[in-house]
C-alpha cells in the first residue's frame, strides 16, 4: 500500500483561477491529503459560482495525514484584507498571497508538509502593492536559503531544465559561463538522483548557437565554454551528452534514452515542451531543500468563475510532487542502508 503524503497547495492570486482549480480538484478523491493554504470563504464562494459541492475541513497538524475524499478540501484558513471579486485584481490582497507562500514554505522546511504545489500568482499586482516580487522561484529561493535553483519543466516523456531563465536574448551569451553551467548541471544531476530516483541520469545538453556552433563557424561558445565544462563534469561522474544542436536534439530517437534535456535559454527548450504537453506540464524548482511543483500557466483572470479553467496542469503538478516525495524517501532509505 502506497504511503499517504501531506501536500501543501497555495491557491495563488485570489481573483484568478487558482481557487477555481482547487474547488474543481476537490471533486475527485485524492490519494494524499491536500491542504489549501488560503481563505476558506473565498473557496466557498467560488464553489457556489461554479455550482460544485464542497466540504471544507479545518487542517489540524497533529493528526496523521489521510487521503482527501471526493468533495472535500482541507484548509489552513487565512484572512483576506478585502473581499475578492472574481477576475478583479486588488492590491490590498497582495500580502495574503505572500503570507500563503510563507506559511506553506516554512511548513515544508519544518516537516509539517511533504511538498509544496503552487497555483499561479500575479506578479504585477504584488509589485503594485509595494513589494518587489519577481516570481515564485526567487521568493522560494530566498525563503529556503538556497544559493542556486534551477527551473525544470516536465511533461509525459520529456524534462527540460534551463541554464538561464528570464533574460533578454541579448544577455544570454554572457550568462553562459563555466560557473553557471557547472552549478546548474550539478543541481540537475543531484535532484534527478535524489528526487526522481534515477541512479545515473543521462542528460542531453543543447548548444547555444545554431548547429551547436558548427565547429566554430557559427559561434565559439561551444568550443571555448560548453565543451570543456561538460568534459570536466563528466570526469566527476556526471553523464552529460553534448553540446548538441537544439534543432535535432528534440527528435524522438535522441530523447528515447534521455532522462532530461539541459537548454541554454528559456525559449530554446520550453516551446518544444509546451507544444508536447501544454495543459499537462509541470514547473519544478530544483536545488531547494523542499519539493516544489507548479502549474505551467498564468492566473487567467478572464476565465475565473466560468467553469472553463482546465485543472490538468494542477493534477499533473500534484502527481509529480507525490512521486518526488516517494522517490526522495526511497533514495534516503537506500543511502541509510549503505555501510
Amino acid at each position: 500500500m502506497s504511503p499517504c503524503f501531506r501536500l501543501a497547495l497555495t491557491p495563488g492570486e485570489p481573483a484568478g483561477i487558482g481557487p477555481d482549480l482547487c474547488v474543481q480538484l476537490a471533486q475527485q478523491p485524492q490519494p494524499h491529503q491536500l491542504v489549501v493554504i488560503g481563505n476558506a470563504e473565498l473557496l466557498r464562494q467560488r464553489a457556489d459560482i461554479l455550482k460544485l459541492g464542497l466540504q471544507l475541513r479545518p487542517f489540524e497538524a497533529d493528526q496523521a495525514p489521510r487521503p482527501s475524499q471526493a468533495g472535500e478540501l482541507w484548509v489552513l484558513d487565512l484572512p483576506l484584507a478585502e473581499a475578492c471579486v472574481a477576475g478583479q485584481l486588488n492590491t490590498a490582497n497582495a500580502d495574503y498571497v505572500l503570507q500563503s507562500l510563507r506559511i506553506a514554505t516554512d511548513g515544508c522546511l519544518n516537516g509539517q508538509f511533504d511538498a509544496l504545489i503552487t497555483a499561479p500568482v500575479h506578479k504585477g499586482v504584488i509589485n503594485d502593492a509595494g513589494t518587489a516580487f519577481s516570481g515564485h522561484t526567487e521568493f522560494l529561493m530566498e525563503r529556503t536559503g538556497s544559493e542556486q535553483v534551477v527551473m525544470m519543466l516536465a511533461t509525459e516523456g520529456l524534462r527540460v531544465a534551463l541554464v538561464t531563465t528570464h533574460l533578454p536574448l541579448s544577455q544570454v551569451p554572457a550568462a553562459i559561463t563555466p560557473e553557471r553551467i557547472t552549478q546548474v548541471s550539478r543541481i540537475l544531476d543531484h535532484d534527478l538522483r535524489t528526487k526522481f530516483g534515477l541512479p545515473r541520469p543521462r542528460i542531453l545538453v543543447c548548444g547555444l548557437n545554431p548547429h551547436a556552433g558548427e565547429g566554430g563557424h557559427l559561434g565559439l561558445e561551444e568550443q571555448q565554454i560548453i565543451e570543456p565544462t561538460l568534459a570536466r563534469l563528466n570526469a566527476e561522474g556526471l553523464n552529460l551528452i553534448g553540446p548538441l544542436p537544439a534543432d535535432t536534439l528534440f527528435c524522438e530517437h535522441h530523447l528515447a534514452d534521455a532522462d532530461a534535456v539541459l537548454a541554454m535559454y528559456h525559449d530554446q527548450g520550453l516551446p518544444v515542451l509546451k507544444h508536447k504537453g501544454f495543459g499537462k506540464a509541470v514547473n519544478i524548482t530544483l536545488g531547494m531543500p523542499i519539493i516544489r511543483t507548479s502549474v505551467d500557466h498564468g492566473t487567467a483572470l478572464d476565465l475565473t468563475g466560468s467553469g472553463q479553467a482546465d485543472s490538468g496542469s494542477l493534477v499533473t503538478a500534484i502527481h509529480c510532487a507525490a512521486q518526488m516525495v516517494e522517490a526522495r524517501a526511497n533514495s534516503a532509505q537506500r543511502h541509510n542502508k549503505q555501510p
